[in-house]
Parts: structure tokens; C-alpha cells; sequence
């Protein structure tokens, strides 16, 4: 899962986990309202052509239109990240552990 690590292609698997599919122009729309920042075309289309390339993503063609969906592999991807990040963050509390640990380096 290291190729996983960039914040954009998680948050962009997780959009499309949650939605199904979405033309590029909507999830582009979608991620820019989460960050409230308007983000490069080509940078965004390159993130997306990564991601199919490495196989997170299947890209279909609709008209005039391309739409993305998460691959198996690619929503398998999401669910491990979830249950990685569920194990350090329980109903936004810290755990007693890492309570203890964080004193001990003051």
C-alpha cells in the first residue's frame, strides 16, 4: 500500500468509494469543495490517469465524457486504509497507550 500514501489519491479513491462512479468533471468538483481550493486540471487528470495506471481506477468513456470507478483492488485499498486508520483514531479519542507514551517524551 505505499504507492497509497499521497492525500489526493485517497481522498479521491474515498469520494468514489462513497459515490459508485462520477465523470471526472464531478469528482474534480467534489474533491475541490472538501480542500476549498480550486486544483490544477492537469495535475488532477494526472492523479487520475496514476491511479488507473496502477489499477486503483477503471476509466470508461460516456459520450464526450471519461468516468472513473474504483476497481476491486482499489476499494479493498480504501477498506484497508479505513481499518489502519480506525486502529489509531477510536471516537476521536486517544488511546490510553499512546496517552501514556506522549507524557513520557514531555
Amino acid at each position: 500500500m505505499p504507492w497509497f500514501q499521497s492525500g489526493r489519491r485517497r481522498d479521491l479513491c474515498a469520494i468514489l468509494y462513497d459515490a459508485g462512479e462520477l465523470r471526472g468533471q464531478k469528482l474534480k468538483t467534489r474533491l475541490e469543495s472538501y480542500y476549498d481550493a480550486r486544483i490544477d486540471p492537469q495535475s488532477f487528470y494526472g492523479t487520475l490517469d496514476a491511479l488507473v495506471s496502477k489499477g486503483h481506477l477503471e476509466r470508461r468513456t460516456e459520450g464526450i465524457y471519461d468516468v472513473y470507478a474504483l476497481t476491486d483492488y482499489g476499494a479493498a485499498t480504501v477498506e484497508a486504509y479505513h481499518a489502519w486508520l480506525s486502529e489509531r483514531v477510536r471516537d476521536g479519542t486517544a488511546t490510553e497507550e499512546r496517552t501514556v507514551t506522549e507524557e513520557r517524551d514531555d
